[in-house]
């Protein structure tokens, strides 16, 4: 699940989805001490698309919107050591 596809949804649509995500993490947790889970990593990436189906619900209750972790530490070292020096 990309966060893109997550920046359109409404808030009804990312309940629905969440609901879905948290019934199929359920299963899988079954599966897998039944034995019968395939892929062990799929719960693992299901629990990552729960918590960033929660954040993008969060951003759109607060009416912030939510950008990757990533983007936001992206600020090189050196433009803040030439901020730092003016």
């Amino acid at each position: 699940m990309k966060a893109e596809d997550l920046k359109t949804k409404t808030a009804d649509e990312l309940m629905k989805l969440l609901m879905d995500a948290r019934k199929d993490q359920f299963n899988m947790r079954f599966q897998r001490t039944a034995g019968t889970l395939a892929n062990v990593a799929d719960i693992r990436k299901k629990r990552k698309d729960v918590a960033r189906i929660k954040t993008f619900m969060s951003a759109q209750r607060n009416g912030t919107a939510a950008a990757p972790a990533a983007a936001k530490a992206a600020k090189p070292k050196a433009a803040k050591k030439a901020a730092a020096k003016e």
